[in-house]
């Protein structure tokens, strides 16, 4: 690795993390500029949460692959060069793939050019003694002790390069960053689709939120089978807050165990479900964060970076079960050559929300506050799979390829987040959902 990381041995060291004022971002749907049909959407974002389970067995990492449905466009050195990155709150890296990469055929496919350092006069690498360089288990020296490499593996590959600082700008705003120049990587062909890397939204401490000081972040992401080309928004910092007249649902977050040093996941209380007007038989117990094996651990949180809701099994299969029976006659089987759904019924989106019951998600309090129930419409957990089938897109997290802790880990994806505004409030430990019309933000 050290012939291509010269470039970054050439430029004087230097760390400096810049206070951030608001950033506001706009993010795409990766399918939204292609012309796909709703079969195709369903099939490909089915796929992506398939992978993202099988991906996540290594939990003793801080940072799991991503593959989701948002990616954000922003400027990268001066002068400033075009990138894509996904926006992830289940990892803390902030990378990009760079150009040392691309000369040696060791990266993978994107839409944009790759990041040419030696274009601009910004970037400084990060010295083993920076302190960015133990800021996560991402990191860590090169032989000779002298430049900070980035080094990663994720259950859909791995990624290498190495750390330095550069000037970002998200809208109007600079910020300095420290972020992954990536030279080399072997991942699933896809995983990213398109996009140039990923900007890590996560607990650690190398992620955007953490880098640049601030509390507050917030989400408002527009439904993925809209037909119309709308952006949906990431807010970090002051323009982070909640607006509007609908009713906000406030949920604390649940502390890391001591062992998740480096944790990464947004971990929540939740306690139950409701499908219509029955509560499901599941003990709380199931949902809780606790340790399966030896440093790994599983439980409940809420991530952009997966598309569809992933239950632990004895949830997913309560569920089957008593939708089944509230839906009856209602009930066909999937359309031929459909992969992983098991519960359809013979109608579009729009007429599935008049026969599928609204779930509620029951959070406790999470040993601080009050009990919170999240109301989730049909529309964020049933999804089209051609013009005259609709099936739900909540999936066993005990699915074909996945161990512990994936197996019994509940994920909240961001399908079901769809058409609510989130504000993680991480000054005061809350996450809080607020029904919005993203597309109008």
């Amino acid at each position: 690795m050290a012939r291509p990381l010269l470039w970054l041995a050439l430029l004087c060291a230097s760390l400096t993390f810049t206070a951030s004022a608001a950033i506001h971002l706009e993010l795409i749907h990766v399918d939204a500029k292609e012309n796909r049909t709703v079969a195709e959407r369903m099939r490909r974002a089915t796929e992506r949460t398939r992978r993202r389970l099988a991906s996540m067995v290594d939990v003793t990492a801080p940072v799991h692959w991503v593959e989701t449905q948002y990616i954000a466009e922003y400027l990268i050195g001066d002068p400033p060069q075009q990138a894509e990155a996904i926006i992830d709150t289940g990892s803390n890296l902030v990378w990009t793939q760079c150009s040392a990469c691309g000369a040696a055929g060791g990266c993978f496919s994107q839409n944009l050019f790759y990041y040419d350092p030696s274009r601009s006069s910004t970037i400084r690498p990060v010295a083993c003694n920076d302190t960015a360089c133990a800021l996560g288990s991402e990191t860590r020296c090169t032989s000779g002790n002298k430049t900070c490499a980035v080094l990663t593996a994720y259950g859909a590959g791995a990624i290498a390069g190495a750390l330095g600082t550069e000037v970002f700008t998200f809208g109007s705003q600079n910020v300095s960053l420290a972020f992954g120049c990536i030279i080399a990587t072997k991942i699933t062909p896809g995983s990213l689709d398109g996009a140039s890397g990923i900007i890590g939204l996560g607990r650690g401490a190398l992620s955007l939120v953490s880098q640049l000081g601030e509390t507050k972040f917030s989400y408002c992401l527009t439904p993925y089978f809209s037909d119309a080309v709308n952006t949906s928004h990431l807010f970090v910092g002051a323009s982070a807050a909640l607006s509007g007249n609908a009713p906000v649902t406030s949920v604390p977050f649940v502390k890391n165990p001591n062992d998740l040093v480096f944790g990464t996941f947004y971990y929540l209380p939740l306690a139950g479900i409701t499908v219509g007007k029955t509560k499901l038989d599941v003990p709380a117990t199931a949902f809780d964060l606790r340790q399966v094996a030896s440093g790994q651990w599983a439980g409940t949180f809420i991530d952009s970076g997966s598309p569809f809701t992933s239950l632990v099994d004895v949830a997913y299969q309560a569920l089957r079960a008593e939708l089944a029976r509230q839906l009856g006659a209602s009930v066909v089987p999937p359309p031929a050559g459909t992969r992983r759904f098991d519960l359809c019924v013979a109608a579009a989106q729009r007429d599935a929300s008049k026969l599928v019951p609204p779930l509620v998600l029951h959070f406790g309090s999470g040993g601080g506050g009050g009990a919170s129930d999240l109301v989730v419409p049909p529309e964020n957990y049933w999804g089209p799979v051609d013009d005259t089938t609709a099936c739900m897109v909540v999936f066993s997290s005990a699915g074909p390829n996945t161990t512990l802790p994936t197996n019994e880990t509940t994920i909240i994806g961001n399908y079901m987040q769809q058409n609510m505004h989130l504000l993680y409030d991480l000054g005061s430990g809350v996450l809080s959902f607020q029904t919005a019309d993203c597309s109008t933000m």
